[in-house]
């Protein structure tokens, strides 16, 4: 049996156990990117610290970077980038949790059935074969 430190094992504060395991591969990369500019929000981080410390290609790292900045999740200040701040934070991974929860429940979206169901045809309100729809 283990004494001391180690086998007493060392508290963290809450907010660190509250926050993300950026090494958790079951996530998406943008995800991993996301919760480890999360988890080091006091911190900013070139792309190359946030490719070595993920695990994840550079450009790969880039691409999610820029996608996850335009959704307004991630700051860029050249050449350096950080979590958004924890409110815009928080918003996000709510929203996130719901997709999760709905599509648990509801089963996910097939992108393929969109398409074929995209613009380009009338709005189902405009069609004949309303009557799947229509109580009339």
């Amino acid at each position: 049996m283990l004494r001391g430190p180690i086998a007493a094992g060392v508290p963290i504060d809450i907010e660190t156990f509250e926050r993300p395991d950026p090494a958790d591969r079951s996530r998406t990369q943008a995800k991993q990117v996301f919760g480890f500019l999360a988890a080091n929000d006091d911190k900013a981080f070139r792309r190359g610290e946030i490719a070595a410390e993920t695990g994840i290609d550079s450009d790969a790292v880039s691409s999610i970077l820029s996608r996850l900045e335009e959704r307004g999740l991630v700051r860029h200040k050249r050449p350096y980038w950080a979590a958004c701040r924890e409110r815009r934070r928080t918003s996000a991974v709510a929203f996130g949790r719901s997709v999760d929860a709905l599509n648990e429940h509801l089963g996910t979206e097939d992108m393929d059935e969109w398409r074929a169901r995209a613009a380009g045809g009338p709005h189902p309100s405009e069609r004949d074969d309303r009557s799947e729809y229509d109580d009339g």
